[in-house]
């Protein structure tokens, strides 16, 4: 029989760590006893367990704690991490460590290494003269590096669900419809205006519903009064903003009346031309030719933003970023002090950023689709909120409240 000790620590019971863990154990075909279980009392009160894994081979084990450690359980013992070097440019070794976007330490050199940057799917590498790691993707692990296999000396913390917690400490049940909207867009607010008084920073990932529902001046006032500081978005938000900003129309609809425009199909390719025209969104507003909107007053705020291209833009505009693994390495990059990201209709780009963001960041979705916000969640970003409702009632509902907040 092969057997390793664990521990876990922290409000085990009310997240329901500790059943996830024995649960996970029994499915994988081993067996475990539970050798010490101590239950806080009170809400402050941590909870504290030590459960023996046994398996008949070392494969069922290994699978075990890949799964566990997870979880957030801890070994016993105080290895240290396994190292073993990268034999070619984005290639690392078979049994690789695989990271979550939770709070991750390694223990190396007799002390636990914190990991900054962490994010799901990526290689922790270790820089062994500066004694430092870091989380890195597939495509940028360069030959020789030092990369993390097994699960050894690796420590991870998830989010927990405790008595008494608010709406951001843990929320992950399933999106719907029928959940009480207006309390948590009340909550969203109260939130940004926090972080806002602290200066701290939101980011917004937008799609062009955004624009086609009217709320490109919402969005715009968010940004002007300090709200949003970042903005992920494709080339159709930023195109369709401009279309707006200059014809009056997205995707050639009247975005006040919803009126069909005559010949109004080619106002986002006129948009396009005369940003094209002038060199850039930049140009544009510092010429003149753009006097309004998303993009103006991302310019006119010095609000960071990323456009990232698509196969199927129209263009695109000069700021957009065709590449893609440039597009996700600046995403990557805006991230890091960003304390909230709020997602509004666009499942693509959503996804992409909830996989390169750590779970300590606050995270809300928003889409009139069930399945759009739910993907985030099955792709292991739990910590995301899900609201599902329409855009054009979000927005200046948020605005709103932000408002009433104010006074």
């Amino acid at each position: 029989m092969y057997v390793q000790k664990i521990k876990l620590s922290g409000h085990i019971i009310d997240s329901f760590t500790i059943q996830k863990v024995m649960d996970t154990i029994i499915d994988q075909g081993g067996d475990y006893e539970i050798e010490e279980l101590n239950v806080g009392k009170h809400n402050t009160d941590i909870s504290t367990a030590r459960i023996r894994i046994e398996t008949k081979n070392e494969k069922d084990l290994d699978q075990i704690l890949d799964m566990v450690t997870d979880l957030g359980a801890q070994l016993i013992e105080k290895d240290e991490v396994e190292l073993v070097a990268s034999e070619k440019d984005k290639t690392v070794p078979d049994n690789f460590y695989s990271t979550t976007n939770y709070i991750t330490e390694i223990r190396y050199d007799n002390r636990w290494i914190n990991i900054d940057n962490i994010e799901m799917d990526c290689m922790l590498v270790v820089d062994t003269d500066k004694k430092t790691a870091t989380c890195k993707p597939l495509n940028s692990i360069k030959k020789g590096e030092k990369i993390v296999v097994g699960h050894k000396g690796v420590r991870v913390t998830p989010p927990e669900k405790s008595r008494g917690k608010n709406t951001f400490e843990f929320m992950n049940s399933e999106a719907s419809a029928e959940k009480p909207t207006h309390s948590i867009i009340h909550n969203v607010a109260k939130e940004m205006k926090e972080i806002k008084d602290k200066g701290g920073k939101v980011c917004v990932v937008g799609g062009p519903a955004v624009i086609h529902t009217g709320c490109a001046p919402v969005l715009a006032q968010l940004i002007k009064e300090g709200y949003v500081n970042k903005l992920f978005a494709g080339n159709a938000l930023a195109t369709h903003d401009i279309e707006d900003a200059l014809y009056g129309t997205s995707l050639g609809v009247k975005t006040e009346t919803g009126e069909l425009v005559a010949h109004g199909h080619k106002h986002h390719l006129r948009a396009i031309n005369a940003i094209n025209k002038a060199g850039s969104i930049k140009d544009a507003v510092e010429q003149g030719v753009l006097t309004r909107g998303v993009m103006y007053e991302c310019v006119k705020n010095d609000t960071p933003y990323v456009l990232a291209g698509s196969i199927r833009d129209d263009g695109p505009l000069p700021d957009v970023i065709t590449d893609s693994q440039e597009a996700q390495q600046r995403m990557r990059e805006e991230v890091q002090d960003v304390d909230m990201v709020i997602m509004i209709a666009t499942l693509l780009h959503s996804v992409a950023t909830g996989n390169i963001i750590p779970a300590r960041i606050k995270s809300v979705c928003v889409d009139i689709s069930n399945a759009s916000v739910t993907k985030l969640s099955d792709r292991g970003s739990a910590q995301v909120i899900s609201i599902v409702t329409d855009i054009g009632s979000f927005l200046p509902i948020l605005l709103d409240e932000l408002h009433k907040l104010e006074e």
